[in-house]
């Protein structure tokens, strides 16, 4: 493998770890936990695993351990960081027993129902440490859910002699990790099970997940690319940038971008959804800060969109919700009429409500919005173009306005869209730690027999040395959720609280960013040099921990 001389110098780089973790340690338990919701239904559900305690390691006696194989899987997108977990578990692993042997299973679970893995030996893990990407062993989206997948993966752990699966994955992925273990542990077939926090999108944590791995690297990527266009937008001023960035079901990383890089605005599907905003109140709200900063002479601006902020706006998640049952029913039909009269005939079959939404739209959106279903039958969200949607109606707003005498500025729009540049990023420092204390604190639960737990590493705006590790149990962060029609056990999404200090701290801010040119430039992610410069963590979580 080529490498270049970033990656020579990162391949150097050590991983910082919790005092605990250092020598031996030992078990401290906590209270039992009960489920976030849904209590009776989650313990009915989740009979062996359900109300274990929280587990924290301190420094403990050596002790030997008998000899293991452990098994690894990566799970769903990608996120930064996921090399170093490995990392930090096969380093965990051979500290226990240097006998012990740790298999990945190859492109996501699918691996482990298909038998394709391969041994992860100290001349491969060498290779990533401190690399961004899945690569070393590939990633998938396959769902673990059925009995038989539990049965064809316990026959090659079986085979392999493995006694524990980690599932490094998200919110998704973490909820098949913890039915698996309650499934080989109503079994007692030996196989523990331990999930670890990963999702660039920020939306699994909670007390004790501060952050999933990923997100630090992730918006830092995006921030840089962002403070590029706003310098560029500043010395050429006359575009406004409509940047739409990654977060489908939250808008955590587009409000830690925003407190980056301060741009004239930035909108986040929740609060717009507790507002009970229209889209037309979105676009009124964006062209009047247009014509504020036009009235000043500044024809330029730059505004963030979560990519998942059309299901958020009440009235387009009902037309949504309208148009997916309607042409889940009428698909053939449909696509049997003419391509000019198609908008037509959606129109005339919606209720009144819904056919006035979807008459507003421009016609490209439109039609996305009847294209392009995802396998339930949903409407691919990513694929909307709302940068352009949103740009596209400011500018008819302002056109009218200024018919109306009441706008004077000129308005021209560049689009953006930063998804995929973020998701293997090569890990930043505090990633690049925490994903290694991950990997290394899921070893120190197996030895300790435990299962259904996920790695949690708490403390983390404090020096690494600080940092608290343990375990939590998943059944801990569960609700139910309808899905599919079905009522199913899931991890409860972390969505941005509109009462929060990193909220709060933008919208103190917002009006001013709007009104005056208050870009900030935070340029690439460094490596090497001062602790303030390489090893800072997400403003999210230093406003959230106060420091």
């Amino acid at each position: 493998m080529t490498k270049s001389a970033l990656q020579i110098a990162r391949a150097a780089y050590q991983p910082k770890l919790p005092k605990a973790l250092k020598g031996a340690v030992k078990v401290q338990e906590g209270e039992a936990t009960h489920s976030v919701a849904d209590e009776e239904e989650i313990k009915k559900l989740f009979p062996n695993t359900y109300g274990m305690p929280l587990i924290r390691f301190v420094e403990g006696e050596s002790k030997e351990y008998a000899p293991m194989n452990v098994g690894v899987i990566l799970s769903g997108g990608q996120a930064p960081g996921g090399h170093n977990v490995i990392s930090g578990l096969f380093d965990g692993v051979k500290r226990l027993n240097p006998a012990n042997k740790l298999y990945g299973f190859l492109m996501g679970p699918g691996g482990l129902v298909d038998h394709k893995y391969i041994e992860l030996t100290a001349e491969i893990i060498d290779e990533y440490r401190n690399t961004g990407g899945f690569d070393i062993i590939g990633s998938g989206r396959t769902k673990l859910e059925k009995v038989d997948q539990f049965e064809k993966g316990y026959e090659i752990l079986k085979e392999l002699g493995i006694k524990a699966l980690v599932i490094i994955g998200g919110d998704d992925s973490n909820t098949n990790a913890c039915v698996l273990a309650e499934y080989y542990a109503a079994k007692n077939y030996g196989i523990q099970v331990i999930g670890c926090p990963k999702t660039i999108d920020g939306d699994l944590k909670n007390e004790m997940i501060e952050t999933s791995f990923g997100f630090d690297t992730a918006c830092k990527t995006y921030a840089e690319v962002i403070g590029n266009i706003e310098r560029d937008c500043n010395s050429a001023r006359k575009y406004w940038h409509f940047i739409k960035l990654m977060g489908r079901s939250a808008s955590h990383i587009a409000l830690e971008c925003a407190l980056q890089v301060q741009p004239n605005i930035c909108l986040i599907s929740e609060e717009i959804e507790k507002k009970n905003m229209s889209l037309d109140d979105v676009v009124t709200y964006i062209a009047n800060a247009v014509a504020a900063r036009a009235a000043d002479g500044n024809n330029f601006g730059t505004v963030l969109i979560p990519e998942g902020l059309i299901e958020f706006i009440p009235a387009m998640k009902k037309l949504i919700a309208e148009l997916n049952d309607f042409l889940a029913a009428h698909a053939d039909e449909y696509a049997a009429v003419e391509a000019n009269k198609q908008r037509e005939y959606i129109i005339s079959h919606l209720t009144a409500d819904n056919a006035a939404v979807y008459a507003s739209l421009p016609e490209g959106v439109a039609r996305q919005l009847t294209l392009d279903r995802d396998p339930h039958g949903n409407v691919q969200v990513s694929l909307i173009e709302t940068e352009k949607l949103l740009s596209e109606m400011v500018g008819k707003k302002l056109a009218a306005w200024k018919a109306e005498g009441k706008y004077v500025g000129k308005f021209s729009a560049q689009h953006h869209f930063f998804g995929y540049e973020g998701r293997c990023a090569a890990p930043s420092n505090f990633d690049a730690d925490y994903c290694y204390a991950l990997g290394y604190t899921a070893s120190e639960l197996i030895a300790n027999g435990k299962t259904g737990y996920m790695s949690s590493v708490r403390n983390l705006t404090a020096p690494a040395e600080e940092w608290i590790a343990g375990g939590v149990p998943i059944t801990m962060m569960m609700n139910m959720e309808r899905r599919h029609g079905e009522m199913k056990p899931v991890i409860q999404k972390a969505l941005v609280e509109l009462d929060s200090a990193p909220f709060k701290a933008f919208a103190a801010a917002r009006e001013t960013w709007a009104k005056e040119t208050c870009y900030v430039y935070p340029g690439p992610i460094q490596y090497f040099g001062p602790t303030e410069v390489c090893d800072q963590t997400t403003k999210t979580l230093q406003l959230e921990q106060a420091k």
